[in-house]
Parts: structure tokens; C-alpha cells; sequence
């Protein structure tokens, strides 16, 4: 895996983590708007997790926001272009095919994640925020419906009535808030977040591939059911694996 750009030029990049790694970083690179997303971002990037789900040499991903942010949400001096096509389009829709990518995927979080970055954010299966970071749900704010799930993650991860708070009033999450309520995994500093976001991700690289994404799967399979559905759930794949 070549560092490679999407077919929105040089705004979402795709690079290894390192000679020979295994760890695949995706970097949405557009500080100088604050990594803002237009619509033909959000193809590149959903097309960029459709093609590392599909790549044999990715064991991993970490996705990152260059500069200031990781990503303050959809473009609003774009949003004609944005919402004027399909919602249910699988190829635009980046939460959609991070949902469906079976790697591991790690969010190095500096600075805002704001709605849609939050969402985005929600799509990762381990967050690393930096010390800055703050996400910022302003659905309620603009008057936009969210579209990406948040209105259903958000509560599910943190619980309802801080949900609410957070989603109604606009009210942002810091790094230490996110790690005490169970979004967060690690805090450290901005200069060390793409740091500890590649260090976890390679160490999930060093473990039996096979089992890893059927763990994911079945982690994020089971969070759909209730409790005895989903210990059936396990019992199933354990009998299919070891049993006779």
C-alpha cells in the first residue's frame, strides 16, 4: 500500500503508518477550513474505507484530521451541493462504509469533531483524543437533522440524559468528559495523538487477523441485540469455530 491520494485530490490522503505496516492512516486534509467536509469529500473518504476493507495488506486503520481539527462537520457554504443528493447513497455516505469496513478502525481526535465529524468520530472502534479535543453536536443549532446516527450512538455510548444535553443544548464533550462517560479510550497530548492512534492499531495487527474481525464483528453485531440474543450470537460462532 502506496501513499495515495482519493479522487478529491489531495483532501483525503491514504498512506501505511510505516514501512511494511500493516496500519493504513486516513487523513482528511483540509485545515485551512478546519477539515470541513464537501460533498465530494465524503465520496472520497467513504470510497477510501471501501477499498482498505477490501486490501489484504490492511490489517488497520487510524483516521485523522490535519492541523487544528479533525474534522468540523459538513461545509456549509457547500451544503446546496451536500443535501441535494441522495441520503441513502451508500457511496457518499462515510459513516455507512466505515460501519461496513470489517478492519479495526482507530480515530486520533485533536481539536473540534463537530457533527458531522462527530458522527464520523462515532464510527471509529477506539478513540484517541488529544487534550483539545471537544465534539460538538450542532444538529439543533442549524436546524439539520442528523442522518449518521448520532441521534442513536450518542445515548447508547454516554447514556440518554447526557445525550440529550449534548445534542439539545449544543453542549460540547472535552477529552475528559469523553473518557469518563465511555467514548473516549486515551488521552494525550495533541503532538502524541496520530502517535497513540498507529501504537494501538498495531498492536491489534500483531493478533490472529481472522479472529480480530470476526471479534469486531460480533461486538458490533451484538450491541444490536438484547443481551440473551447476543450471548446466542456468540455461542453460535464459538460451536462454528471449535465445536465438532
Amino acid at each position: 500500500m502506496g501513499a495515495r491520494a482519493t479522487d478529491s485530490g489531495d483532501l483525503i490522503l491514504v498512506e501505511p503508518a510505516g514501512p511494511g505496516s500493516q496500519v493504513a492512516v486516513v487523513t482528511i486534509n483540509r485545515p485551512d477550513a478546519l477539515n470541513a467536509l464537501t460533498r465530494s469529500m465524503m465520496i472520497s473518504l467513504a470510497s477510501a474505507f471501501q477499498r482498505l476493507d477490501a486490501d489484504d495488506g490492511v490489517a488497520a486503520v487510524v483516521l485523522a484530521g490535519r492541523g487544528r481539527a479533525f474534522c468540523s462537520g459538513a461545509d456549509l457554504q457547500a451544503a446546496e451541493e451536500i443535501f441535494k443528493g441522495d441520503v441513502n447513497d451508500p457511496a457518499a455516505d462515510t459513516v455507512k462504509q466505515m460501519e461496513l469496513c470489517r478492519k479495526p478502525i482507530v480515530g486520533a481526535v485533536a481539536g473540534f469533531a463537530v457533527t458531522a465529524g462527530f458522527e464520523i468520530a462515532l464510527a471509529c472502534d477506539i478513540i484517541v483524543a488529544g487534550r483539545s479535543a471537544k465534539f460538538l453536536d450542532t444538529h439543533a443549532k442549524f436546524g439539520i437533522f442528523p442522518s449518521w446516527g448520532l441521534s442513536q450512538k450518542l445515548s447508547r455510548l454516554i447514556g440518554p440524559n447526557r445525550a440529550r444535553e449534548v445534542s439539545l443544548a449544543c453542549m460540547p464533550i472535552t477529552a475528559e468528559m469523553g473518557e469518563k462517560w465511555g467514548l473516549v479510550n486515551h488521552i494525550v497530548d495533541d503532538s502524541q495523538v496520530l502517535t497513540k492512534a498507529i501504537e494501538v492499531a498495531e498492536a491489534i495487527t500483531r493478533n490472529n487477523r481472522n479472529l480480530v474481525l470476526l471479534y469486531k464483528s460480533v461486538i458490533n453485531d451484538g450491541l444490536q441485540l438484547d443481551m440473551a440474543h447476543a450471548r446466542v450470537l456468540e455461542k453460535v460462532w464459538t460451536y462454528k469455530l471449535h465445536g465438532a
